[in-house]
């Protein structure tokens, strides 16, 4: 970021951010003028009397949208400046739980209105994957008490079998997609729907031919930097981690994100405990991951 970045800090936050500078490996100094001035490669950050804040550096865009913004200020105009976003009425789809192994696949769609926008940019929305899931849940209640909002939730034995009609996860990707456009187009009455693009753009289109569905639908990739995309990632991403949450208790098992290393010890662990009927009820078995924990090879 070549110009530097200045906002202001209310100073009962002044301590908060210290500390966590200093947990972040920041030199701290302190000017004239200042309560303190913090440096890491890359980055600086001062903090003035007067409560006026001044970040810079190469590094610092990243380090003001992933932390400073969501976990200090609670403000978004440098992630999500509203003068750029589309404000006009729309719908936003996204989806969580496709590459993760254990628990649901998750939809959501968020229908917001054009005096909304401005409610979701307070809140700190912006796409879940710069979230923790401690804020998405925070955030999360927020949306659905200000916008409508529809969610897709396919648990493990259901996406199963979806997906033995199917055998193919774009397709049923776009089932979802479609299920959740079709709820809240009824309930908006709003045709005009934004989507994260994951497959060829007829795929979708497909999908909402068959449910006589005549929206005006745009895909594009990273469409999580729309607020209605993003409030509907985050909603999706609380109903997958709620899902895995639960499934987690049912067995007894801390479950893991992902698909990893740490999944098949998990999945062994199932598998040695409650036996390989339950281990299929809580996965998504066309996953090689499934084939990892059983020993098998897939032809």
């Amino acid at each position: 970021m070549t110009s530097p970045y200045v906002t202001n800090l209310d100073l009962t936050l002044a301590d908060k951010l210290l500390q966590e500078l200093i947990q972040r490996e920041f030199e701290i100094t302190t000017p004239p003028h200042t309560r303190f001035a913090a440096k890491k490669k890359g980055i600086s950050c001062t903090l003035y009397s007067s409560g006026k804040l001044v970040v810079q550096g190469k590094d610092s865009q990243e380090f003001i949208e992933f932390y400073l913004e969501p976990e200090i200020l609670g403000t978004f105009s440098f992630s999500h400046p509203l003068a750029t976003a589309n404000l006009a009425p729309h719908i936003g789809i996204d989806e969580s739980g496709k590459g993760d192994f254990f628990g649901p696949l998750c939809i959501a769609g968020v229908y917001v209105a054009s005096d909304g926008f401005a409610t979701l940019q307070s809140l700190g929305v912006k796409d879940s994957k710069a979230l923790t899931d401690i804020t998405i849940r925070k955030i999360g209640i927020q949306i659905k008490k200000h916008c409508l909002y529809h969610i897709v939730k396919v648990n493990p034995p259901k996406y199963n079998q979806i997906y033995a009609d199917f055998k193919n996860l774009n397709r049923l990707l776009a089932w979802g997609h479609a299920t959740a456009i079709e709820q809240l187009v009824q309930r908006s009455g709003c045709q005009e729907v934004i989507i994260d693009q994951f497959a060829d753009e007829w795929v979708v289109e497909q999908a909402l031919k068959r449910k006589n569905l005549p929206v005006n639908l745009t895909q594009r990739h990273r469409a999580e930097e729309d607020l209605a995309v993003a409030a509907a990632s985050i909603l999706a991403r609380l109903a997958f981690i709620d899902g895995l949450d639960q499934l987690s208790q049912e067995l007894e098992i801390l479950l893991p994100k992902g698909s990893s290393a740490a999944t098949i010890a998990t999945g062994k662990q199932i598998l040695n405990r409650w036996g390989e009927e339950k281990l299929r009820d809580s996965c998504k078995q066309h996953f090689k991951t499934l084939d990892a924990i059983l020993g098998k090879s897939r032809q």
